[in-house]
């Protein structure tokens, strides 16, 4: 009691609690201060190594994804060029069998490959590096028909081979169909059939032109035989009339003849005229078709 009536004292004591309190306060925030300062620098230590280890991570996942992007693309270009070669083997086998002709022409007009059939048709040893006026040699077209619609009428001024290959080359026109009288460059006539086509490419320009080759030769024999042997029936059949027209006439008179030398005569006039009808039918006639016709009769008698 005698200190807290004292001031002095009190003033004492009130001065060293606050300074041991003060003290003690220092302390504890030096302590943790202190704590704060090695946990920030615990922090920055293991932080370091996770900041340097995650870019090679990284890295190493992008190169590992770009190695494997590299082989599927690997794969995939090698499949491409396998069936690339497996198509081009193919059309090129299509193309060695086909019984037609086949040129194809590229935007320079010159042949840009063909096949053997071609090369067999139209006598050359290589056509390759050609123009149309160099392989057609002004062959002329007997008839033309266009693909483009009000176009397919027959042509009425002669126009050559060339001149049909040039028209779907440069004047972009359709398909057109051509028949012509063609001669090899041994001197072998031909006739040919041929059909003129542009070759499109994706985005619609022009490629070239393929002309697709048939020889008719034969089948023209065959139709022109056909014309000559319907002329000559024609002309047969006129003397045909004309002959029994005359060997009835004949018969007529020797029926109402009382004649005995007229009689004779118009007999052998009659005779005569039977000789000769049976020279031209005998004639006119083919082997095959004169077996035919003695086979039938053969049958009938």
């Amino acid at each position: 009691m005698k200190i807290l009536t004292n001031p002095v004292l009190l003033r004492a004591t009130v001065v060293l609690f606050c300074g041991t309190f003060a003290f003690l306060l220092g302390l504890l925030f030096m302590r943790m201060l202190r704590k704060s300062i090695t946990e920030e620098g615990d922090f920055s230590a293991d932080a370091a190594p996770s900041m340097e280890s995650m870019p090679l991570h990284v890295f190493d996942t992008v190169i590992q994804q770009l190695k494997q992007q590299k082989h599927e693309l690997q794969v995939q270009t090698k499949a491409e060029q396998h069936r690339a070669r497996t198509s081009e083997t193919f059309s090129q086998a299509v193309l060695s069998n086909l019984s037609c002709g086949v040129l194809v022409f590229a935007t320079n007009g010159l042949v840009r490959s063909s096949n053997p059939a071609a090369k067999a048709i139209l006598g050359f040893a290589s056509a390759t590096g050609m123009s149309a006026d160099d392989i057609f040699r002004g062959a002329l077209v007997t008839s033309a028909q266009s693909a483009a619609v009000n176009s397919d009428d027959e042509v009425d001024e002669p126009i050559s081979l060339a001149d049909e290959v040039r028209a779907v080359l440069q004047q972009d026109c359709k398909r057109r169909d051509a028949q012509a009288e063609y001669e090899t460059p041994s001197g072998e006539k031909r006739f040919i059939a041929v059909t003129v086509s542009p070759v499109p490419a994706v985005d619609g320009s022009l490629l070239g032109v393929a002309c697709l080759i048939n020889d008719l030769s034969e089948l023209e024999r065959i139709r022109r035989q056909q014309e000559l042997h319907g002329e000559i029936s024609a002309e047969m059949a006129l003397q045909l009339r004309t002959s029994l027209t005359t060997i009835s006439g004949y018969a007529q008179q020797l029926a109402n003849s009382r004649d005995a030398e007229l009689a004779k005569q118009l007999a052998s006039d009659i005779a005569h005229e039977a000789a000769q009808l049976d020279r031209s039918i005998g004639g006119f006639l083919s082997p095959a078709r004169a077996a035919q016709a003695a086979a039938a009769g053969s049958s009938a008698d």
